[in-house]
């Protein structure tokens, strides 16, 4: 097993998922509950990554984190070090390119609050950060877990963005998925079968946690309702 590769992927998908936790639980309970001008845009927006080709998506990104860049350069000057093809720069286009998949299942889970318990927990004396903390974030936590599982599934089976952006470097960019394709085309089967064998299951165990997370929502939405 190539462990060297296993530690920067779950690395990569962990460092995502720091990130996109704060950025989604914000993001998603604002596109949930503002209402304002440009919001339609802002939605095209956070899913655009779901139907670009990540190939599109990896060129712009590179072209961004380049050093004729504005953003690869003020990351140069600051750190002194680039921006693509290195760690940091795959956890910035981790972060993008998972932004519909951290956002779009928290907003959900933040739409289905009923207006009513937050207007209840307002006229109790609650302040709108207490309901935040004291009611929405414990009802919409099935669905911010959900996110999480799958920024992490996603992030660990990710190919072309991050082919683009950090290319193969051994122990700095080379992901598992990038590592079987380099398996595939020396022949190496049984190292690209497990290491596929591998992936194959983190994804299955996520969706089965995805689908346990949605039963007992809906249980205890039925039982509430009762």
């Amino acid at each position: 097993m190539d462990w060297q590769t296993l530690v920067l992927s779950f690395k990569l998908a962990f460092c995502t998922l720091l990130v996109l936790l704060p950025v989604g639980i914000v993001t998603g309970r604002v596109l949930a509950y503002g209402r304002f001008h440009g919001r339609t845009f802002a939605m095209a927006c956070v899913a655009l990554p779901l139907v670009l080709p990540p190939t599109v998506l990896g060129f712009y990104l590179l072209e961004a984190f380049g050093q004729q860049a504005v953003i690869g350069r003020w990351f140069h000057q600051l750190t002194g070090y680039p921006l693509a093809f290195t760690f940091a720069g795959l956890v910035c286009a981790s972060v993008i390119f998972n932004l519909p998949f951290a956002i779009l299942p928290m907003q959900r889970a933040f739409t289905a609050i009923a207006t009513d318990i937050r207007e209840a927990s307002w006229c109790c004396g609650l302040s709108h950060w207490q309901t935040f903390l004291r009611i929405e974030l414990p009802l919409a936590w099935p669905g911010i877990i959900a996110a999480l599982i799958l920024v992490f599934a996603h992030t660990l089976g990710e190919f072309g963005v991050v082919l683009m952006i950090g290319g193969n470097i051994p122990g700095e960019t080379r992901t598992a998925a990038i590592a079987i394709y380099d398996y595939m085309q020396v022949l190496n089967e049984d190292a690209a079968g497990r290491l596929s064998a591998l992936l194959l299951a983190c994804a299955f165990i996520s969706i089965l946690l995805i689908n346990l997370l949605n039963l007992r929502f809906v249980n205890h939405e039925h039982k509430r309702n009762l």
